[in-house]
């Protein structure tokens, strides 16, 4: 879930060393996370084109316009799912 959230914080494509610093996550996690949702058609992934930066290519992810909506609805889903019990309803106004 985190992955996801970390993907919809920014919608620029973001490479995975950014997506495990987001997360806090090891980066095998992470990128069997991305892995997982770009076989799921959630995510699509390019290779970084920058001639000009030094060291080595890095793999650019981001979420796929398609699955934006849906990302939505899950970590919405999600959220309300970890709320304490007693705090998912409105508490009247007394």
């Amino acid at each position: 879930m985190d992955v996801i959230e970390a993907l919809m914080a920014d919608l620029d494509a973001r490479w995975g060393l950014e997506i495990i610093k987001a997360t806090g996550r090891r980066p095998g996690t992470v990128y069997l996370a991305l892995d997982r949702l770009e076989r799921s058609g959630w995510v699509v992934s390019t290779w970084e084109s920058d001639a000009a930066r030094k060291g080595p290519r890095r793999r650019l992810y981001r979420l796929t316009g398609d699955a934006l909506p849906a990302a939505r609805r899950v970590v919405a889903k999600h959220a309300t799912a970890r709320q304490p019990i007693g705090q998912s309803l409105p508490q009247p106004g007394f």
